[in-house]
C-alpha cells in the first residue's frame, strides 16, 4: 500500500510538471500599455539610481576631503601646542636658573614677579594663537562639506 501511494504521488507530480511546463502553456503576450508603463518605470528607476550614485560619490569625496583637512589641522594644532609647551619649559628653566643665582630675598622676589608677568603675557598670547588656529582648522575642515552641499543645492534650486 505504501508503494502504491508513492507511485500515485509521483504520477501526480509528473502530471503537474507537464501541465505547468513552458511548453504546455501558450505564450502570454503583455499588453502594450503595460509594457510601456513598465519600461518607463524602469527608465525612471535607472535615472534616479544614477543620480543617487553620483550624489553618494560626491558626499564620500567631501567626507574624505573633510577628514584629510581636519587631520592636517589637528597636526598643526598639536605642533603649536608642543611649541608652546617647549617655550614654557625653557622659560621655567631660565627662571629657576636665575633664581638660584639671586643674592637676596628682594632680588628673588623681583625675579619671581618679573617671571610671573612675562609668563602671563606669554600664556595669553599662546591661548590667542591656539584659539585662532582652532577656529581656522574648524573653518577649513568644514569647507569641503559646505562646498559640496552648496553644489548640490544650487542645481536643485
Amino acid at each position: 500500500m505504501n508503494d502504491t501511494f508513492i507511485k500515485a504521488y509521483q504520477d501526480q507530480i509528473e502530471a503537474a510538471k507537464k501541465a505547468f511546463s513552458t511548453h504546455a502553456v501558450p505564450g502570454v503576450e503583455m499588453p502594450p500599455a503595460v509594457r510601456e508603463i513598465a519600461e518607463k518605470g524602469l527608465a525612471a528607476y535607472r535615472e534616479n539610481y544614477g543620480k543617487l550614485k553620483v550624489a553618494a560619490e560626491q558626499v564620500n569625496a567631501a567626507l574624505e576631503d573633510t577628514c584629510t583637512t581636519a587631520s592636517k589641522g589637528v597636526a598643526q594644532y598639536n605642533a603649536k601646542v608642543l611649541e608652546a609647551v617647549q617655550s614654557n619649559v625653557n622659560s621655567a628653566f631660565d627662571y629657576f636658573n636665575s633664581l638660584l643665582s639671586a643674592k637676596t630675598v628682594a632680588e628673588a622676589m623681583e625675579l619671581s614677579t618679573g617671571h610671573a608677568r612675562k609668563q602671563f603675557e606669554a600664556l595669553t598670547g599662546q591661548a590667542k594663537d591656539l584659539s585662532a588656529l582652532a577656529q581656522k582648522v574648524a573653518a577649513d575642515s568644514s569647507e569641503p562639506m559646505k562646498s559640496s552641499v552648496e553644489k548640490t543645492i544650487r542645481p536643485a534650486a
